[in-house]
């Protein structure tokens, strides 16, 4: 009889549960309930087999949730590197990025030990290079090369066709722009847009900047992750055979030297570029996953607007769906190319670029303004003491300098270019 009461009592204290909506109550009502008869009424049972039903949607639901989670982790970073966190702090750390707006980013640091045996490895090969050359005969090629190259300074297009064309870019340009380029490719990466297999055409690739700068990112992240780049395909499309060949033996003298040495397949296609009937159909259709072009934007208004034509026709034909094209400018250059001066304020610049990408049938996915300093107008007198007091030097490229063409200031890595990425624009 108690116990009958007892239980009555429960059931009781059940029904005003539910009706409150104490769920956390109406199972320890239940529970009890269970422990003390051998047959529940039936309210408890309807409620004990709606938890049950509820318990298994909650199952059900969550297993979707987690195995869709994985679904979407595989299809998104089954071909795509996923960017490691500690791998990015290190880079901000080295490179000392500082966010200064939402798209201007200031470099002042560097990867010190990566860069310094680059660095290194490069005045030796140019060394070697240069010292199998009679010294009369060295000198004066070296100044027709260095006073081609100067033409970029005062707005002149280059030939880039003189012998030492390629020692003189080593020299001058190339640590640069490999720093440049890193940091380009550490923020594709940082996206999420870096396959762990990447195809890559490089228009008017020089000595191949683009792929060295991505093998030592690679090598870099090969120190916290054992997921990165597995292979790379690599078209060089140059005019001036001798720096795709220069490019080459300086990566078989370095690169190739590396411990785990980037996995990479070249093609090089030496053409003019603007002789696009006679080339377009060795290059493979819909296939690449980036198309580069690094500084190679001409001042002149009628190659400007023919190598834009060309352009357009290589990112519609040989960009596979998905891909990007990766343009570098450097800031002075893209603004006075439409004749407009350097500027702060973010809506001009915008404006800028959107009409920059309309030239090249292309709409913007994002850009960043990669800077030494903290703002886009620098002050040529100031920066001198700035990069002094604040830039990571190149020691011994500027020895060289002084050896071959009678510099005697410090170089230091120094950047103001305009990393843009952009996909072709749909054609009505």
């Amino acid at each position: 009889m108690i116990n009958w009461l007892s239980n009555y009592w429960y059931d009781y204290q059940l029904k005003i549960a539910l009706k409150q909506g104490n769920q956390h109550k109406a199972k320890r009502i239940l529970k009890r309930l269970e422990i003390g008869q051998q047959k529940l009424s039936c309210l408890a049972t309807l409620y004990k087999q709606q938890l049950e039903k509820n318990n298994s949607i909650a199952y059900y639901q969550e297993e979707i949730t987690r195995l869709t989670s994985r679904l979407e982790e595989t299809i998104t970073y089954d071909n795509k590197l996923k960017p490691q966190p500690e791998f990015i702090n290190y880079v901000y750390q080295s490179f000392k990025l500082n966010k200064i707006d939402h798209n201007l980013i200031q470099s002042t640091g560097i990867d010190k030990p990566v860069f310094t045996d680059l660095e290194i490895a490069l005045v030796d090969f140019i060394t070697e290079e240069l010292n199998k050359i009679p010294q009369e005969k060295r000198d004066r090629e070296l100044a027709n090369a260095l006073n081609d190259l100067t033409g970029l300074k005062k707005g002149i297009d280059p030939a880039y066709s003189y012998r030492l064309t390629p020692h003189v870019y080593f020299i001058k340009y190339f640590l640069d722009n490999i720093y440049c380029l890193y940091l380009a490719w550490f923020m594709i990466y940082e996206q999420g847009l870096l396959r762990k297999k990447i195809k890559i055409l490089d228009l008017a690739s020089g000595v191949n900047t683009s792929i060295f700068s991505l093998a030592i990112l690679s090598s870099s992240l090969n120190r916290f992750s054992d997921k990165s780049i597995d292979q790379v395909s690599y078209y060089s499309l140059e005019q001036q055979a001798d720096l795709q060949y220069r490019g080459l033996q300086f990566w078989r003298k370095y690169i190739e030297s590396y411990p785990v040495p980037l996995n990479a397949y070249f093609r090089f296609n030496t053409v003019d570029l603007f002789d696009y009937q006679n080339y377009f159909s060795k290059i493979p259709q819909r296939f690449f996953d980036f198309i580069v072009i690094s500084h190679c934007f001409f001042y002149e208004s009628k190659q400007r607007e023919q190598s834009c034509k060309i352009y357009q026709q290589i990112f519609q034909k040989n960009l596979n769906p998905d891909g990007r094209v990766l343009l570098i400018i450097q800031g002075r250059k893209l603004f006075n190319a439409f004749d407009f001066p350097m500027t702060e304020n973010i809506n001009q610049e915008q404006a800028l670029i959107q009409q920059f990408l309309q030239e090249l049938g292309l709409q913007l996915d994002w850009y960043k303004y990669l800077s030494s300093t903290n703002q886009r107008i620098n002050n040529k007198t100031e920066f001198h003491n700035f990069a002094k007091n604040n830039l990571p030097p190149q020691k011994q490229m500027s020895s060289l300098s002084k050896i071959y063409f009678s510099q005697h200031y410090q170089t230091h890595y120094a950047i103001d270019d305009y990393l843009i990425v952009a996909r072709p624009s749909k054609i009505p």
